[in-house]
């Protein structure tokens, strides 16, 4: 019998950041059967997906005299700036082919034009919450495993966010791909470990 308590949390396996993708994660493709297949041990299964609307305020295109991974300051702090992603009802925004999606919960996130939103619990201002811990909650999960893209940015800000919340956390590495910008996968991997977070 599967643990009722314990979720799986698959996080933005979606076109564009796939390779093709506008924000492509290396072999972020090779991850559809694994996670499938991981899918059958859980009672639990919950798909997040990244949703920008049009000329979203992280993306570059947005601000003027700006490139794909510069940064500017927003009202809660330091933005990195991304090509055009994961825009509502595109191509680029629609879970890979292939993936499973008979999940228990599909949470959309990033649908504020004003703020971004790495995280599945919170959007980046790290106050403003998606409704994910209180559906986790009601439902009695305890425990998240977590898989998907990008390991060093949506689902490290996942994870230590889920285990600030008091959830045990594991994040499958075979399961993650990190776009690894300027060392961002080793100090990702070293924030979750500090956190508590089981990396396996």
């Amino acid at each position: 019998m599967h643990d009722a308590t314990h979720a799986l949390l698959v996080i933005d396996m979606q076109n564009d950041f796939c390779p093709g993708g506008a924000l492509a994660v290396p072999e972020g493709d090779t991850l559809v059967p694994g996670i499938n297949a991981l899918m059958d041990d859980f009672r639990v299964v919950i798909l997040t997906q990244d949703w920008h609307p049009a000329g979203h305020s992280s993306f570059a295109s947005t601000h003027a005299d700006k490139a794909p991974m510069d940064t500017v300051e927003m009202p809660y702090g330091t933005q990195i700036l991304w090509p055009d992603h994961c825009v509502q009802g595109t191509h680029g925004a629609a879970f890979v082919p292939g993936l499973r999606t008979d999940a228990d919960l599909i949470l959309r996130k990033g649908f504020n034009p004003a703020i971004d939103s790495y995280s599945a619990f919170f959007e980046n201002d790290q106050t403003t919450p998606t409704g994910l811990e209180g559906y986790l909650c009601t439902r009695g999960i305890e425990r998240l495993t977590l898989v998907g893209l990008a390991l060093d940015f949506c689902v490290n800000f996942s994870a230590l966010d889920a285990a600030k919340l008091g959830f045990d956390v594991t994040v499958r590495t075979d399961l993650s791909r990190a776009i690894d910008a300027n060392g961002s996968r080793d100090a990702a991997t070293e924030a979750m470990r500090q956190a508590g977070v089981e990396l396996c």
